[in-house]
C-alpha cells in the first residue's frame, strides 16, 4: 500500500470514528507497551528509568482510566529494527496493546511506525532524534514528543558558528538518526556562512574512536562535531580529550548530549560544552519537585526523555479519559486539540504532522567551581522559542501536511 493510500485509509477511519459513534475502551483495559534499549548504548538516557517514569504517570493518574485498568508490558529492543518490529507486531496483533511508548533508536521508531499504521494503533516517540520521523516518515499513528535533530542543529550548531566556528568536520553515527542530524547541521552551518569540510561515518555502536578522532583532528577544521549519542558520544569525547583536540585549538561540539552523559563524563571533562535540550530538571520549582520524586524512585536525576515519557503518558491517558476511547485516531485527535501545560512544557502543542512543538533550551555545562552538587550540571544560556526551534510546516515533506 502506498503512503497516500495508507494516509487516506487512516483519514477515513478517523472521519468514521469522530463523525459517528466513538469506539469505547476495548476489553475494559488500556494496555501500554514500553519499548526501549534496556541494556545497550542508549540505556541510561531512557531504558529502565523511562519505564519508571511511565509507571509514575500511571500511578499519578490513579491506575485506571474511566474505570478501565491500565496495564503495561515492556521489552528490550536491543536497538534492532527487526527485534522491535517483531515485538510490536506481537503486542498489537496478539496482546491487545493500545499504545507503544519509549522508542529510542530512530531506526527502531521508523520501523515500528509502519506496523502501528498497519494496525491503526498509536505510538508516542520520546527518545528518538531523527527529524524525519515527523517529516518524510510521518504517519497518522505516531507522535514525536521530546526533541529532534532540527532544534539540535538550530541550537548548538548555530551558536557554535556564531562564536567563530566556521569550518566543520562531522563524525556521524551511521544510521537514520546520525544521517538526519548531519543533514540538519549542514543546513544550519551553511546558512550561517560556515562550511562542512569533511564528514566521517562510524558504525553504531563504536567502542574505539581513536582512528575517527585522529582523522577529524588532522582535518584542521575549527569544529569537530559529534553527530551521535549515548555511550558513542561519551567515548568520542573521552578519546578527544586524550588526543588533545580542544587543547590544539579545535572546538568539540556534542550535538546530542544527555544529562546522564554529562554526569558520566564529569564537569571536569565536560565543562564549557554547549548543548541543546528540551528540558532540565533544575529549571524551576515544578521541574525540581518532579525530579525529586523521580530520584526517590530511581536514584538518579531525569533526562529530558524521562520527563517526556511521563508527560506524554499523562497526555495520552487524559485523552483516553476525555474521549472514553482507546481508538488511535480518536485519541490522537484529542491530544492534538489539547495544549500541553505541565512540568515538561508550557503551551506545547501537537501539530498535524505529529510533532509536539515546545520551547527548547541552549545550555552550557558548568565548571567545577560553578557546580554545587553531583547533578548541578547546566546553565541555561537561552530559550529557543517553539516556533523557531522546530521545522516549520511550510518546509514539511509529511503527506499529512502536503496533501492538504
Amino acid at each position: 500500500m502506498t503512503m497516500i493510500k495508507k494516509l487516506l485509509t487512516s483519514a477515513v477511519a478517523t472521519a468514521m470514528m469522530v463523525g459517528g459513534a466513538q469506539a469505547e475502551i476495548s476489553n475494559d483495559t488500556v494496555k501500554i507497551g514500553y519499548l526501549a534499549d534496556m541494556s545497550g548504548t542508549y540505556r541510561d538516557l531512557a531504558g529502565p528509568n523511562g519505564l519508571a517514569a511511565l509507571e509514575m504517570a500511571i500511578a499519578d493518574f490513579g491506575g485506571k482510566v474511566n474505570g478501565a485498568k491500565i496495564e503495561v508490558v515492556s521489552a528490550d529492543d536491543r536497538n534492532s529494527p527487526d527485534v522491535a518490529s517483531s515485538t510490536v507486531r506481537r503486542w498489537l496483533e496478539n496482546e491487545n496493546v493500545d499504545m507503544v511508548a519509549g522508542l529510542v533508536a530512530s531506526s527502531v521508531s521508523i520501523a515500528v511506525s509502519d506496523i502501528l499504521q498497519e494496525n491503526d494503533k498509536l505510538g508516542i516517540v520520546s527518545g528518538s532524534a531523527a527529524s524525519s520521523i515527523t517529516n518524510e516518515h510521518c504517519t497518522p499513528n505516531h507522535i514525536h514528543y521530546v526533541y529532534d535533530t532540527y532544534p539540535l542543529a538550530n541550537g548548538t550548531a548555530s551558536a557554535v558558528v556564531k562564536e567563530g566556528g566556521k569550518t566543520w568536520y562531522i563524525l556521524t553515527a551511521d544510521y537514520a538518526f546520525g544521517h538526519a542530524l548531519e543533514g540538519d547541521v549542514r543546513r544550519v552551518v551553511e546558512a550561517n556562512g560556515g562550511e562542512i569540510i569533511g564528514t566521517l561515518r562510524h558504525p553504531f555502536p563504536t567502542p574505539d574512536f581513536s582512528s575517527f578522532i585522529l582523522q577529524a583532528q588532522a582535518s584542521g577544521a575549527d569544529v569537530v562535531a559529534l553527530a551521535n549519542a549515548g555511550s558513542d558520544t561519551t567515548n568520542a569525547i573521552n578519546t578527544a580529550s586524550e588526543f588533545g583536540v580542544t587543547q590544539s585549538g579545535q572546538t568539540l561540539a556534542a550535538l546530542l548530549l544527555f544529562l546522564t552523559d554529562v554526569h558520566a563524563l564529569g564537569v571536569e571533562a565536560a565543562q564549557g560544552i554547549q548543548l541543546t535540550t528540551g528540558w532540565y530538571w533544575d529549571m524551576n520549582e515544578e521541574t525540581r519537585a518532579w525530579a525529586d520524586r523521580f530520584m526517590e524512585k530511581t536514584g538518579v536525576r531525569p533526562t529530558m526523555v524521562h520527563a517526556g515519557i511521563y508527560s506524554s503518558t499523562m497526555q495520552y491517558l487524559k485523552a483516553v479519559d476525555a474521549t472514553d476511547s482507546d481508538a488511535a485516531q480518536v485519541v490522537r485527535k484529542q491530544m492534538m486539540e489539547t495544549p500541553i501545560n505541565d512540568m515538561f512544557a508550557k503551551n506545547g502543542r501537537i501539530r498535524e504532522d505529529g510533532r509536539m512543538v515546545h520551547d527548547m533550551y541552549l545550555a552550557e555545562v558548568k565548571t567545577p567551581a560553578e557546580s554545587k552538587g553531583e547533578w548541578d550540571l547546566y546553565d541555561i544560556v537561552r530559550t529557543i522559542p517553539a516556533e523557531e526551534a522546530f521545522r516549520p510546516l511550510s518546509e514539511s515533506k509529511c503527506p499529512l501536511v502536503t496533501s492538504k
